[in-house]
């Protein structure tokens, strides 16, 4: 899963991941054990990313969970040279991609590590990675295969 990094709470873009604190935590602990989860609505049946807790084309509320492909390939990417995120700074330059998952009828938005933006192409496959934060919390990314 690689090297735990600190993220500065004030500012950060990974949530609480627990019960308490939200009601999609099953996406969290799914992820911890490898699994890039969202949901499916109960009553329309549409599947949707980001992990809802109410289905925006029926409004039901209650939803499954259910595993998206762990692979896909790039659809878009870009590469951040300067202006990160705080708590980000250190890791500039970086890649962020637009995801087209295998079999999947959606694309996720994900940092892309173990590349360099000049390595890469449209189309170049990609694999899931969790990545942890030194408080214990993860998130995901995806590497090159």
């Amino acid at each position: 899963m690689g090297e735990p990094q600190e993220t500065h709470f004030a500012f950060d873009f990974v949530p609480l991941q627990s019960p308490d604190q939200t009601r999609i935590f099953p996406f969290y602990e799914n992820l911890k054990k490898g699994r890039l989860t969202t949901t499916r609505c109960k009553g329309c049946g549409a599947t949707h990313w980001q992990p809802r807790v109410v289905c925006p084309d029926c409004n039901g509320d209650e939803m499954d969970w259910v595993d998206l492909p762990a692979n896909g390939k790039l659809f878009a990417f870009t590469a951040v040279y300067a202006g990160a995120p705080l708590g980000m700074e250190r890791d500039v330059p970086f890649v962020v991609a637009v995801v087209e998952l295998d079999g999947a009828p959606m694309k996720v938005v994900a940092r892309i590590d173990d590349a360099k933006y000049e390595d890469l192409k449209i189309g170049d496959p990609v694999r899931l990675k969790v990545h942890e934060l030194a408080d214990g919390r993860v998130w995901f990314r995806f590497v090159p295969t």
